[in-house]
């Protein structure tokens, strides 16, 4: 049902200091989107009159992510609280608004249906406002709802204020408020600034609307996580985490089998059909889609892939915005860049690379090749170590290979080039010129062998060797002393 009498304010207009970062709080990226696209796409099904997101910091990059997604902003500077905010939001707010859902801009991991729970809540109680709260097992650091007789809110009590008795409560404030506006003005008009921050805060028009006897309700959210911020690092891990885990889950009702699905990253738009199986430690990012009875395994990244019914990602390997066709299959070690198109019945194997090319179906490509800018035929085979050699230091060149060509190993193909169907391609060639159909090419230098060459060869290098070592002995050898003359003695006759 829509809300056309409700606007939706998310509060998006801090930096977030304990990030430690120059990235706007809300910028940062959990389950693989900016925090404040979660929560735009929670409060999109609410279909609400209109969606005005507060911004500040780095205005002009959050305003970015939320107009794709048809959301308004409004500008607050400075940042002079909650309160200032809705007061910036008042002025970019349709007149003919009734209600205020108010959230904040680093809560991803809410529900539309929580918020639609809460906005059935305030319309029913006729309230002035209605808070979405939480029950905690540690609610260290978040403000506590104090209830009356009847469960009405009486009080939000920071923790910093609270008593003992009040510190015990579980029952937290996740600043997340529908407000009936006409009660709403007139406590933002009275609010000063009484605080260390000189800030203006949603609190403490909460508590004005008590003193002032207006009705407050608390609608608790049926999952506790759905209220976490994400204020440091770690909490954007833990956000992370768990949006990871509800993808999971959801493809896994959806006939998925994952195995340890605690090491698989996979973003929120993946697809995947009945009976494929990803095993431990693959990443499907983007839009990647996945048909049935496909299989990923370990160690693989797919980003923006396409995978038609049976295909197969063996181990290792990258698919970066490429798509394999019925049956087909990739890896190990492969990888894919965008443009590669790998169709029915056709195997791409270990350590090959493809770039804007398509194999064409039942071809191979089985080992250790570079393929870019190419287009291969239907049942082709393309040996171990080819290259294409698509560029000249300036431009991109085709290549095409034909239907049922062969093409031997450790070949060199410069582009621009053509090899006709049926044709072959001797091992070791490089192929300069257009090859006709059912023509074999070879191209490499005459091969000469020279008999005995090698045995002469050998005898010369072990003759060298001992003369070095001659040489050497006589450099290191103590001279000898000279002998003395002997005097010849004449014999007598």
């Amino acid at each position: 049902m829509a809300a056309r009498d409700t606007v939706v304010v998310i509060l998006a207009a801090g930096k977030g200091t304990r990030m430690r970062s120059e990235l706007a709080k809300v910028l940062h990226r959990a389950g693989g989107r900016p925090l404040i696209e979660h929560v735009v796409r929670a409060c999109q099904p609410l279909r609400p009159a209109q969606i005005l997101a507060v911004v500040g910091h780095q205005a002009a990059e959050v305003t970015a992510v939320v107009t794709e997604l048809d959301a308004q902003t409004a500008v607050q500077q400075p940042q002079r609280g909650t309160g200032h905010a809705m007061q910036v939001a008042r002025r970019a707010m349709r007149k003919s608004a009734k209600l205020a859902l108010i959230v904040p801009g680093d809560a991803p991991l809410l529900r539309a249906a929580t918020l639609a729970a809460l906005l059935d809540t305030h319309r029913r109680g006729e309230v002035a406002a209605t808070i979405l709260t939480a029950e905690l097992d540690d609610p260290s650091g978040y403000g506590r709802i104090v209830r009356d007789a009847e469960g009405r809110v009486q009080a939000i009590v920071e923790e910093s204020a609270a008593t003992p008795e009040q510190r015990a409560i579980r029952e937290v404030n996740s600043s997340i408020y529908c407000f009936t506006l006409e009660k709403l003005w007139p406590c933002l008009n009275a609010l000063r600034p009484n605080n260390a921050h000189r800030e203006l805060y949603l609190t403490d028009a909460i508590a004005m609307l008590r003193e002032r006897n207006e009705r407050v309700l608390a609608q608790t959210a049926a999952e506790a996580e759905q209220i976490l911020g994400c204020n440091t690092r770690a909490q954007l891990a833990d956000a992370d985490r768990i949006l990871r885990t509800r993808k999971a889950e959801e493809l896994m009702d959806a006939g998925v089998t994952i195995y340890l699905p605690e090491t698989v990253m996979i973003d929120p738009e993946v697809t995947a059909g009945p009976d494929t199986v990803i095993e431990p430690c693959v990443q499907l990012l983007g839009k990647t889609r996945l048909g049935a009875r496909c299989r990923v395994q370990t160690g693989s990244v797919l980003r923006d892939a396409r995978l038609d019914d049976d295909a197969t990602v063996l181990a290792h390997s990258i698919l970066d915005s490429s798509r394999l066709g019925a049956n087909s299959s990739v890896g190990p070690f492969s990888r894919l860049r965008p443009g590669s198109d790998v169709r029915a019945g056709a195997h791409v194997g270990n350590f090959v690379e493809m770039k804007n090319s398509v194999i064409h179906e039942g071809s191979k490509a089985m080992h250790l090749t570079y393929l870019g800018d190419s287009t291969i035929g239907r049942n082709s085979n393309i040996g171990a170590g080819t290259i294409t050699c698509n560029y000249d230091g300036v431009a991109k060149y085709q290549t095409s290979i034909g239907n049922r060509v062969f093409i031997g190993s450790d070949t060199a193909l410069v582009a621009p080039v053509r090899v006709g169907d049926g044709a072959y391609v001797a091992a070791g060639s490089t192929i300069t010129h257009n090859v006709p159909a059912d023509a074999l090419a070879i191209a490499r230098g005459r091969q000469e062998n020279k008999l005995g060459w090698a045995a002469k060869r050998l005898l010369a290098m072990k003759g060298a060797k001992r003369g070095k070592g001659r040489a050497k002995s006589k450099l290191h050898r103590k001279p000898a002393r000279r002998a003395k003359p002997r005097r010849r003695i004449k014999s007598r006759r």
